[in-house]
């Protein structure tokens, strides 16, 4: 599933630095803020007893739009009522 997702994502946004002015980074830079621009930002899900409360084929993904890794971090903000 991830494979495919990235597969489609370089399909979709390509690392050819002939298509962008935009590349002081690498091939790899304004193709990662396109893709960024393409997916969500924050995400809300409910809890139900603990527990994520997604439909069975449900998941949550995090992608790295760039080739090199980077320290990323996720900020939660649980909300109870």
């Amino acid at each position: 599933m991830v494979y495919d997702l990235n597969a489609f994502f370089g399909r979709l946004v390509s690392e050819d630095t002939r298509l962008y002015r935009h590349t002081i980074e690498g091939p790899d830079d304004m193709p990662a803020h396109i893709r960024a621009a393409l997916t969500l930002t924050q995400l809300s899900i409910p809890v139900e007893q603990g527990r994520l409360a997604l439909g069975t084929w449900q998941g949550v993904y995090v992608f790295e739009h760039r080739a090199a890794a980077h320290r990323r971090s996720v900020v939660l903000h649980l909300l109870g009522g």
